[in-house]
């Protein structure tokens, strides 16, 4: 090792920034709370195997270089080999590293490493093509192999298996994961496997730090979600024409192709959403005044014309950042450094990218993972002093309000499937899914061809705030005074206060509602909690739920499907079964058990 153990804790303060309440261990700057807690409990137990699952924004390259550095110190390790998922976030570790006197070669590809070297920063793809060339490293000296985001370990048989090769002799191997693991079977390597009281074996976490109590200990921003409805019409590729609103129950391609049609930069729906949260901006800005933006955008097509929105309305240049484009790690790490508003970038910032000052963001993919959307959402919530918020702007889309509401959902990664029917995992994304969600070049996936239709028409119509699993607001036109209300809460809040304020929002919102003529309620207007978001899977089971009710009552009363469904239209009102809301079908479920329950 090239430094000492003074020199190493003399310099770890240059890490991610102290909060309050980090508690100090050893010789070592402080740190934070859960931080010295995985140490404590690594260092009692000294396990050749360990895995951390931290909410993005804690720190979990702080708590690993720190353990480095002391296994370094103490001789238990000779060099450090860190495997990342990008070249982006290789570097950011090899830079991270020599912040605390650790030297990490970023660049190193074959031969003997150069003797100023602690070790080497890789990718998973460049251990997954000359797997035995990390194997002879490990074997000739004592290595600590530090896996981040280890789940990209499973994102191809090849990558796992050479991993498993590569690093099967390694004396300590650190694992390291922000983000619920993947929801295919392949077993990711060096986790350990437990089966639970269902037969289910999920992976086992050595110490867990979720996102709940990293807001509990203020080391992340509570994050406030602002979700946009409006009406979409588009051409499908059979030449039909079809309309419907975000939001609205409707089957799963159709939801995809309105959400498309959303995202569409030539409609209203983005221009009008950009607007909003660029005046969110501003607001935040007033707190915190390097506070950045960014668009995280499906395709390099949409990332040019989401940009080119961005110059129109703010009259500034937003960052561009291209996922093949060579300059790409420069242009984030200028951005990062800057205060420039606004950043417009094709996937690759969903993990691991650090930009502290990240506030706000627009969530302009039909990525639909759960794995994607936690990664995205990481990027805005990591804590610089307390106080601060994040804000993410989002289509009114089932899945997303969904993730939004679950934020501090813990999950572990499964390798069986559930065994009985209609147990299906909500979170269980395909394979495919998964590739798409962490695919960095834009190939041709063919989706285009599948799913082809022209997005003709969008609006957008701001219709609720997500918060702490709560949901707020009255649907409002954009510009409108009733969205500016939500667009102006202060950037510098503490969590129950942000609830505080959302709730004084939203009776005023109401209270406005009331005073109006009932001609001027050209919005459906009726508090969040009352308009739920309805998946197309939750209408089927609502459906099935009211036939399968039906057909009993038929055996009760005697009467046939048809009169009955007939009289619970003409009681409760509303279309047919298959044209009805979800409140219309619950309504419609009510009643035939209140018929049930007098016949008995």
């Amino acid at each position: 090792m090239t430094t000492t153990a003074a020199s190493s804790s003399a310099h770890s303060h240059h890490l991610s920034p102290a909060f309050p309440g980090r508690a100090p261990w050893g010789t070592a700057s402080k740190l934070r709370a859960w931080q010295q807690g995985a140490m404590e409990k690594y260092l009692q137990e000294q396990p050749r195997d360990f895995l951390a699952v931290a909410t993005p924004g804690a720190g979990k390259t702080t708590f690993a270089l720190t353990l480095a550095s002391w296994l370094l110190h103490h001789h238990v390790v000779q060099q450090v080999t860190v495997v990342a998922p990008t070249e982006h976030l290789k570097k950011q570790w090899a830079e991270a590293a020599a912040r605390i006197g650790i030297k990490l070669d970023p660049e190193y590809s074959a031969g003997p490493l150069g003797r100023e070297y602690d070790g080497v920063a890789v990718t998973y793809a460049g251990v997954g093509v000359r797997p035995m060339l990390h194997r002879n490293r490990v074997e000739q000296r004592k290595t600590l192999v530090i896996l981040d985001e280890i789940h990209h370990a499973g994102d191809s048989k090849s990558w796992g298996e050479a991993c498993l090769e590569a690093f099967e002799p390694a004396t300590r191997r650190l694992a390291l994961t922000g983000t619920p693991f993947r929801s295919d079977t392949n077993p990711i390597p060096f986790v350990t496997y437990e089966e639970g009281t269902d037969g289910i074996r999920r992976s086992a976490a050595d110490y867990t730090y979720g996102y709940g109590n990293a807001l509990a200990d203020h080391v992340v921003r509570p994050v406030i979600f602002l979700s946009y409805s409006g009406n979409m019409r588009w051409r499908t590729k059979a030449g039909d024409e079809i309309a419907a609103r975000l939001g609205e129950p409707m089957t799963k391609d159709a939801v995809s192709q309105a959400w498309r049609t959303a995202l569409d930069a030539r409609g209203e729906w983005m221009p009008s959403v950009l607007r909003a949260a660029d005046q969110r901006l501003t607001e935040v800005r007033k707190a915190i005044p390097d506070a950045g933006a960014l668009v995280i955008a499906s395709d390099q097509e949409s990332a040019r014309a989401y940009a080119k929105l961005i110059r129109e309305i703010t009259g500034t240049k937003a960052t561009l950042v291209l996922s093949d484009d060579v300059g790409a790690s420069k242009r984030i790490d200028e951005f990062s450094d800057s205060d420039d508003r606004w950043m417009v970038a094709v996937r690759m910032v969903s993990e691991g990218v650090d930009v502290p000052r990240l506030a706000v963001g627009v969530y302009a993919t039909t990525i639909s993972t759960p794995l994607f959307f936690a990664q995205a959402v990481g990027r805005f919530v990591r804590s610089r002093r307390r106080g601060e918020t994040a804000s993410v702007f989002l289509p009114t889309v089932p899945d997303l309000l969904t993730f939004a509401n679950e934020m501090e959902k813990e999950r572990d990664h499964a390798l069986d499937k559930p065994k009985k029917e209609g147990e299906e995992d909500p979170y269980a994304e395909s394979e495919k899914e998964m590739d798409e969600a962490n695919k960095e070049q834009d190939e041709d996936t063919g989706e285009q061809e599948q799913f082809a239709f022209e997005a003709l028409e969008s609006e957008a119509v701001f219709d609720r705030v997500l918060y702490d699993g709560a949901e707020f607001g009255m649907q409002a036109h954009p510009g409108s005074e009733e969205e500016q209300d939500y667009l102006g809460i202060p950037g510098l809040l503490e969590p129950d206060q942000v609830q505080l304020l959302l709730q004084k929002r939203q009776a005023r919102q109401i209270a406005h509602s009331r005073k109006k003529p009932d001609e001027e309620a050209d919005l459906l207007e009726l508090p969040a909690e009352r308009r739920p978001v309805v998946s197309h899977k939750e209408m089927m089971e609502l459906r099935k739920r009211l036939n399968t009710l039906v057909s009993a009552y038929v055996h009760q009363s005697g009467k046939p499907h048809g009169v009955i469904h007939t009289e619970l239209r003409r009681v409760c009102g509303g279309p047919p079964s298959a044209e009805a809301t979800a409140g219309q079908l619950r309504q419609r479920i009510e009643k035939v058990q209140e018929w049930a329950t007098r016949m008995r």
